[in-house]
Parts: structure tokens; sequence; C-alpha cells
């Protein structure tokens, strides 16, 4: 599958992707977008869901570590960036397997994003891979 035009914030929102890290870093240094790669590859629970997307997402410190902290920072111009951002989901189908409810949760939190930014015309992706 090959990445969509990253800098059309029309479509911007979540997409399954199964090609190479590099490819998507790649694709959102092309556009200038923020690239930020989270690794789930150890999210067992909540708790490290939380550690992984505090890392992967350079949150704040003050960060709460809850969905509710995660939407908000979300919305944050500042913590996005100037042109928007491309956020690639690494190794998610343990977690997305294992912890369904969280994992629709995390999902909707995502998409919201991505629509909040995309009706003020910036680009906000979220890739699963």
């Amino acid at each position: 599958m090959k990445l969509p035009e990253l800098r059309d914030y029309a479509d911007a929102g979540m997409l399954e992707y199964h090609g190479h890290a590099d490819a998507v870093a790649a694709a959102a240094h092309e556009a200038k977008l923020r690239y930020l790669d989270v690794d789930l590859s150890r999210a067992d629970d909540r708790a490290t869901l939380f550690r992984a997307l505090a890392k992967g997402l350079a949150l704040p410190d003050y960060f709460g570590n809850n969905f509710d902290a995660l939407a908000d920072v979300l919305e944050d111009r500042d913590w996005l960036g100037k042109h928007g951002c491309v956020i690639r989901l690494g190794h998610a189908s343990h977690f997305r397997k294992t912890h369904p409810n969280d994992w629709r949760t995390l999902d909707d939190i995502f998409t919201e994003a991505s629509a909040f930014w995309r009706e003020r015309q910036v680009p906000c992706w979220v890739v699963v891979s």
C-alpha cells in the first residue's frame, strides 16, 4: 500500500499501513510534518500504553496518563507543531487484540484529533502498523 499525500489535510485521519517505518518518516519529512513514532510492542496494559504514548509523542511532563489528558494534548497547537504531524503507532496489533476496549477508545481519540485539525486545515495523520 502506498501512503497518501500527507500534506493533504482533507483526507487526514487514521490509516492502516504495513510498510516500513522509514517510509512513513520520509513521507512526513517530505511533507514538512512533524513525525512521531510510538512503539506499542511493550504495551501490555494502560500503564505501559501511556508510557509508550508519552515517550513516542514527546508529551509534556504534566501529561496526566489517561485518555482525557491524551485527547487534550492532541488538540494543543504548541504540541502539534507548526505544519501538522504524522503519528505512527508501531507494533499495535498485540495491544489491539488483547485490549479491544482501550483500543477503541484510543482509536476514537486519534480520529477526533484528526477531525479537529482537519477543520483547521492542518494535517494530522495516525498511521497504524
